[in-house]
């Protein structure tokens, strides 16, 4: 069914404008959807007032909060130092669907003043719902697989955005092809909690062959196999950024301990490396 996608921002004054091409859609999608964006900007707070007498438990969130500020500081100093070089190009997060993923994805949004997209939600938006999204992958699985694609198609068409790729972006090779339009990422986040982000948020699920129900150890079992499938496809991304190897370097041992804060320092690194790398490609391309 022929349908347009019209790309509608709330901001004031958007890094861009785009209107999506007419496309087709499998005949379960026969509303048209949005895109909407999720970057939003807070408002300034006032200084929080602390009392005279603080104690030791005092003193420890006050170091704590000082590190975060600290952080968040570099983060958007990094963020700066890399957007020359970036020059717009969008950038593509791979790997089991989780919240590390999406939470990452949304602050890089805000540091690159960029539209952050989840492909998965999308397609659920297209089809009408989350339900219906699912009801539509059981019974017409190649419909599914196909608006993903179309989907997918539509965002790499345009710039300036932060994708939260769903797991149908590296089963085929047309949609890997679609990724290339951007930098690819793959956060690779260990699959036990991976596990335990499902058995709390079903909604994760949508474009995975887990069993909407079951136990911690069938859900993890089933996470291990489709782990194994979709590992070819994760390795063909520009850059790894694993949650275990930033929870060693920082000396952590334990991963929760870990911050979106943390790992978005570890991706910013990778797309300075990345984007220095093509720089020196194309300088070396250049006729003397």
């Amino acid at each position: 069914m022929e349908m347009t996608t019209i790309l509608h921002s709330s901001l004031t004054n958007p890094p861009f404008t785009a209107h999506l091409s007419p496309s087709k859609f499998p005949r379960s999608f026969s509303t048209p959807f949005r895109l909407r964006t999720s970057l939003s900007f807070s408002p300034s707070l006032p200084p929080k007032s602390f009392p005279t007498n603080c104690s030791v438990s005092d003193d420890t969130t006050s170091s704590a909060n000082v590190a975060t500020v600290d952080l968040s500081i570099a983060l958007k100093k990094k963020a700066t130092d890399v957007s020359a070089d970036l020059r717009g190009t969008s950038i593509f997060l791979v790997g089991m669907n989780n919240s590390v993923k999406s939470s990452l994805g949304m602050l890089l949004a805000d540091l690159f003043r960029y539209y952050y997209f989840d492909s998965d939600a999308l397609v659920s938006e297209a089809a009408g719902g989350e339900s219906a999204a699912i009801s539509l992958k059981e019974s017409d699985e190649k419909g599914f697989r196909e608006s993903e694609t179309e989907v997918l198609k539509q965002l790499s068409s345009m710039g300036r955005l932060v994708v939260c790729a769903g797991d149908g972006a590296v089963q085929n090779s047309t949609n890997l092809a679609l990724l290339r339009h951007g930098i690819s990422i793959w956060i690779d986040v260990p699959l036990d909690m991976v596990a335990k982000g499902i058995i709390g948020n079903k909604s994760l699920l949508l474009s995975s062959e887990i069993a909407i129900s079951g136990s911690y150890s069938e859900v993890l079992s089933q996470l291990m196999a489709l782990y194994e499938d979709m590992r070819r496809g994760y390795a063909t991304a520009d850059a790894t950024v694993s949650l275990q190897k930033v929870a060693y370097q920082l000396g952590y041992e334990d991963m929760d301990a870990v911050t979106t804060e943390d790992i978005t320092m570890e991706v910013l690194k990778e797309i300075e490396r990345l984007t220095k790398v093509k720089k020196m490609m194309e300088a070396a391309a250049r006729p003397f």
